[in-house]
């Protein structure tokens, strides 16, 4: 239906999307409640969806930007190479994983100078 895509389902987007979606409605019933209380645990919820799913992404769970080839399409493959961090990534930049293309394609990679 979709062709020959990579559609990008991993554990870490199913899990953040589904405890998200958790936490929109728990907001949602809590502006039908008039509730303060209600609605910062829908907040908090989402927040916490986004650090699980940070957590996943770092884990491996999570997958490089752009396509990846297709025998790793599966949402179930473990990205070995989070360990490293993904080029272009803010997650992996926010843990410190710091990879250049060049690490990704197996070329010597060059040292960031830190600022």
């Amino acid at each position: 239906m979709h062709g020959d895509v990579d559609l990008g389902h991993t554990v870490a987007g199913w899990t953040g999307t589904t405890i998200a979606v958790i936490g929109f409605c728990v907001a949602g019933f809590g502006v039908v409640l008039v509730s303060g209380a209600v609605i910062a645990a829908g907040i908090v919820t989402i927040g916490v969806a986004a650090f699980i799913t940070w957590a996943l992404h770092l884990a491996g769970w999570g997958k490089p930007t752009g396509p990846r080839p297709a025998d790793q399409w599966d949402w179930r493959v473990k990205d070995m190479a989070a360990r490293r961090g993904h080029p272009d990534c803010l997650g992996c930049r926010m843990a410190g994983r710091r990879a250049t293309r060049a690490t990704e394609v197996g070329e010597p990679a060059l040292e960031a100078a830190s600022a």
